[in-house]
């Protein structure tokens, strides 16, 4: 191996990300998973990148903020992005994968890549800098170990917590297709989504049933701290009965073919694998007690005799107050010898996590090799989520999904607006005119 190895923490997306791009631009990297020695609440597989919450990694339209980001990441040559291509499953306009093959196709990608060696061990403590391991890439994840996220936090001095949920999956061959149909919103013809239509005493009787199911209560020393962009729908309840109507029960653009128009409220399932034996609960992350989910779920029309072939859980989230703690370059304002990445640096999202693994990669390498990192320009998806995690007011810092509002402000021809319905192209158009220009100044074409 070279004389300088790169070591990285964690073997999710974000770091067997990381540990692609640095290996690709000539480093030796030494990948570090604690699995199968051990599992954290959420995992249950022993293979690399394992998928634990939702199979999609959401909108594939370049005019979109993620679907931008994850064509920057393509052409970067992203192994996340080219193990969601060889395992995808229809999902209409988002990009889903068969979570199994995404996570085998990755493992074995990492294994035959002869720079990096991967070792099967939990790190307790992050690493001092050694003359043969100077960096570090701290890629851990939402559910980051006890004992390590305390070592972060004495380097950090800083706060890491806060909670996320995962939504259940259940069995294609436990529906009722005579009442569900399918649908993409807005579609002409089948669709890519299971839809569960209710009417107005159906749904009442559903957010009545779900206001009053037991919960799972937090430990006396959590804080309910929720990520807005993935609330518990019963969190969602709480603000008010219409709120699941306007948010994952959306009935709009799903017509009922029986009647010919839009039911009260919509229940999708999304296929979780390439067979179409099991379907995810779209947006139906929860914190019920596995009873209460069973009992209240099965209040859904068409999925009256649902067998659940994964409950939905709560589980924390961690991460830093990136303003605090973070330089551009993703290493730590106090260790420039470590680098965060994944949802640790406080993005949220699949593609977000990978986006950081990313770049950790790319300037880890670089800086291995005495050459120094090149700043991201901010009209770039990439550059847009970099900004947000050094550049937010650090009071009012909050884990963020990439959308256009962490973006510059866009202005057309002698300062005016461009019009709503062009921004997103011309956004993508900017970006990736901006990322081939980054591209040249990194020398690597």
């Amino acid at each position: 191996m070279a004389d300088r190895v790169l070591t990285i923490i964690g073997g999710g997306l974000a770091g067997c990300e990381a540990a692609w791009q640095a290996a690709r631009r000539g480093q030796s990297v030494l990948l570090y998973d604690m699995k199968p020695q051990r599992y954290s609440p959420a995992h249950s597989s022993p293979d690399l990148a394992e998928l634990v919450c939702s199979n999609s990694f959401r909108s594939d339209e370049v005019s979109s903020a993620v679907g931008l980001l994850k064509e920057e990441m393509r052409q970067l040559d992203s192994l996340i992005m080219a193990a969601a291509a060889a395992t995808r499953v229809p999902a209409g306009k988002a990009l889903a994968v068969d979570r199994a093959l995404f996570a085998r196709f990755i493992s074995e990608t990492i294994s035959r890549q002869p720079a990096i060696e991967v070792r099967r061990e939990e790190i307790r403590e992050i690493p001092e800098p050694s003359p043969p391991r100077p960096l570090t890439i701290l890629a851990t994840g939402p559910l980051t170990a006890d004992a390590l996220a305390d070592s972060l936090r004495r380097i950090t001095g800083e706060p890491l917590s806060f909670y996320d949920a995962i939504a259940p999956i259940v069995s294609a061959d436990s529906l009722d297709m005579s009442v569900i149909y399918q649908a993409s919103r807005y579609d002409d013809g089948p669709g890519d989504y299971l839809n569960c239509p209710m009417d107005r005493s159906q749904y009442q009787a559903f957010i009545s049933a779900l206001a009053t199911a037991d919960k799972v209560e937090l430990k006396h020393f959590e804080e309910k701290k929720y990520f807005e962009g993935c609330l518990p729908i019963e969190v969602m309840l709480e603000r008010g009965d219409e709120t699941l109507r306007f948010g994952p029960m959306k009935p709009v653009g799903l017509p009922d073919p029986r009647t010919g128009r839009d039911p009260y409220a919509v229940v999708q399932l999304r296929k979780e694998n390439v067979a179409g034996t099991h379907y995810n609960m779209v947006g139906f992350q929860t914190k019920l007690t596995y009873p209460a989910q069973q009992q209240v779920f099965r209040l859904i029309p068409g999925m009256e005799q649902a067998d659940f072939a994964r409950l939905g859980s709560i589980h924390r989230n961690t991460f830093v107050c990136g303003p605090r703690v973070l330089e551009p370059t993703l290493q730590l304002k106090t260790r420039k010898d470590i680098l965060l990445a994944g949802q640790i640096t406080g993005v949220e999202g699949y593609v977000e996590s990978t986006a950081m693994g990313l770049l950790a990669g790319i300037n880890a390498a670089r800086l291995l090799q005495d050459k120094e990192p090149v700043p991201l320009p901010e009209e770039t998806a990439l550059g847009a989520l970099i900004r947000h995690l050094t550049r937010t007011d650090a009071a009012h810092f909050q884990p963020s999904n990439i959308n256009f509002g962490l973006f510059p402000e866009l202005t057309g021809p002698e300062g005016r607006k461009t019009p709503k319905k062009l921004r997103g192209k011309l956004r993508a158009e900017k970006a990736l005119q901006a990322l081939g220009e980054w591209k040249e100044a990194l020398h690597e074409g």
